[in-house]
């Protein structure tokens, strides 16, 4: 007998059976559903895939077909452009076979040609030596005589040419040059121009009167003799009235004496005694003179510093004269125009200043010392501390000694434009006279030469050669060597123009 909770159960049991088996029931058409659902979509994927895949396909036939279609008509393009280049390939092939038949026409004709001009130049060759033995025989001489004379005409011609050229190239540096240098040198001098005095070797003494003359001349001519013996001065006592001159070649000992005859005429007391006293003051006073005036020169001349023995020696060429220009004005002028040179040059201004101060300072006491004066004055500066380079200036101004320096240069420059300048110096008949003549001698001296004349006061000779003995060469080395000449044996202001002359004259005559 079955309980009522047994059946509650079996009840809930059936009931939980059958839940389960609806539920079963549905969830298997539910999946049967969506299986029919995704076998559905599964078939419309399938099918839309289908279709796109057709669409790809014909796109990508079409695709492949144009690209083929493409390439077939580049393929094309290029096969005739390959026979267009083949053709042309073709065409020069066929010009190259052309042109190389004609290169060996032409040289199978040259080769012809080659023959022909061989055997032409042996015929040639045989005529020309056939000529030249007829020539030989006409013109009485070997080829190599022949050859020899043609080479001497040729060198007679190169010659001449060759003096030509050197003319105009020495005419044309010679013109430049002497326009530059007169320029320079025409500026210097307007800036510096000094007067000169007279080169005189007397003074005059004008005397109060007559009487005076008997006073200096002294019982038994013992007054004179004793000035004379101080002094070693000259008196000349003559019919000039109220004067007497004083006669003697050193310009110091006749400054002194001038100085004492004046102190003594002066004074009024004049016997032995007396006249060595006032010669004794008369030779201070002199010398105190001459250091002034070396001091002054050094002044204006703008050189400081030198020792008091160059200062002095320069104070004594105030007394000196040559050629009729004072020596210490002319030394400061060459100073003045040695500094303007080397200014308008860009050498040392100090330097040249300096060395045409102390160039002619030898002649101080050249005729105390055996020497040229250039030389005597460099010893002298150099033992007195002047620099290297001045000393070099005044030993080189006359050519004693080479030129170091372009101030040495400048400064002989300034020298001869000092002693050369118009109105400078002046030298007497008899020298000027034995100038001219020494110029003549020395340019007829030299082959060649016909006539020969010194002008323009023997700043110019002219030569005459004989045109038959030297030629155009020939005289410009000439006009060289006579200048070399006169500047070896020849002492002169300034410089001397060498003219050569070469005239050729053909003479003939009508009969």
């Amino acid at each position: 007998m079955i309980t009522p909770d047994a059946g509650m159960i079996v009840g809930v049991g059936v009931g939980f059976a059958v839940a389960v088996v609806l539920t079963v029931a549905w969830l298997r058409h539910r999946d049967q559903r969506q299986l029919e659902s995704a076998r559905s979509a599964a078939a419309s994927i399938i099918a839309e895939a289908e279709t796109a895949g057709r669409e790809v396909v014909l796109a990508a036939r079409d695709d492949a077909i144009r690209i083929r279609d493409e390439a077939e008509q580049e393929a094309k393009r290029k096969r005739r452009d390959l026979d267009r280049h083949q053709d042309k390939l073709t065409q020069r092939r066929e010009r190259l076979d052309q042109m190389m038949d004609q290169a060996e026409r032409r040289t199978r004709a040259l080769d012809r040609r080659e023959r022909e001009v061989e055997a032409r130049g042996a015929g040639i060759a045989a005529l020309e030596a056939e000529q030249h033995a007829a020539l030989e025989r006409i013109a009485g001489m070997t080829r190599a005589d022949a050859h020899a004379e043609l080479l001497q005409r040729a060198a007679e011609e190169a010659r001449a040419d060759t003096a030509r050229v050197i003319r105009e190239i020495e005419q044309s540096a010679r013109e430049a040059g002497d326009a530059r240098a007169r320029e320079i040198v025409v500026t210097c001098i307007q800036r510096c121009a000094t007067d000169v005095v007279s080169d005189i070797v007397s003074s005059t003494i004008t005397l109060p009167t007559d009487e005076m003359k008997g006073r200096i001349i002294g019982r038994q001519g013992r007054n004179i003799r004793a000035f004379e013996q101080a002094t070693g001065v000259d008196v000349i006592v003559d019919d000039t009235p109220e004067a007497i001159t004083l006669s003697c070649f050193d310009p110091v000992r006749r400054e002194v004496g001038r100085l004492a005859i004046l102190a003594l005429v002066a004074d009024g007391r004049i016997h032995p005694a007396r006249i060595e006293q006032v010669v004794r003051k008369s030779r201070d006073e002199v010398e105190r003179t001459i250091v002034s005036a070396g001091e002054e020169a050094a002044f204006e001349a703008g050189v400081p510093g030198l020792h008091p023995e160059i200062l002095k020696l320069l104070g004594r060429l105030r007394y000196r004269t040559s050629y009729g220009q004072n020596v210490l004005r002319h030394s400061i002028e060459t100073a003045h125009l040695a500094a303007m040179l080397a200014n308008e040059t860009g050498a040392d201004v100090a330097v040249a200043r300096a060395g045409g101060l102390l160039h002619d300072i030898g002649k101080a006491v050249s005729h105390e010392v055996d020497g040229p004066h250039a030389i005597i004055g460099a010893e002298l500066a150099a033992r007195y501390g002047v620099p290297p380079l001045v000393v070099n200036a005044v030993a080189a101004h006359h050519h004693e000694v080479e030129s170091e320096t372009l101030e040495a240069i400048l400064v002989e420059t300034a020298d001869a434009i000092s002693g050369s300048r118009p109105g400078a110096r002046r030298e007497s008949l008899e020298l000027y006279i034995k100038r001219i003549a020494a110029l003549e001698s020395i340019a007829s001296g030299f082959k060649g030469v016909e006539e020969s004349y010194a002008i323009q006061a023997g700043r110019e000779i002219r030569i005459i050669v004989r045109p038959e003995e030297v030629d155009d060469l020939e005289a410009i080395q000439l006009s060289r060597q006579i200048a070399r000449k006169v500047e070896e044996t020849m002492e002169y202001p300034g410089q001397v123009k060498v003219t050569v002359i070469r005239e050729m004259r053909a003479v003939d005559f009508a009969r």
